[in-house]
């Protein structure tokens, strides 16, 4: 998965009338990536566990109860 630059840029850009670099655009995407294939995995875990072959909302929750977020 690839989040674009022009994503970030424009969700920094609705946070404060500042610009970003491509670079900094980069890195922050980078970061979410990295975070999204982890509450991917546990919630395929999860989902797996409870005998489901989907993810469904409750397994995004369960991760944000147990991790934070």
């Amino acid at each position: 998965m690839k989040i674009s630059n022009a994503a970030i840029k424009k969700l920094v850009k609705s946070e404060a009338d500042v610009r970003i670099s491509d670079s900094a655009a980069r890195a922050i995407a980078a970061l979410l990536e990295k975070k999204a294939k982890t509450i991917a995995k546990y919630a395929v875990s999860s989902a797996k566990k409870k005998g489901r072959k989907a993810v469904v909302e409750d397994d995004i929750d369960s991760y944000r109860l147990k991790y934070g977020g």
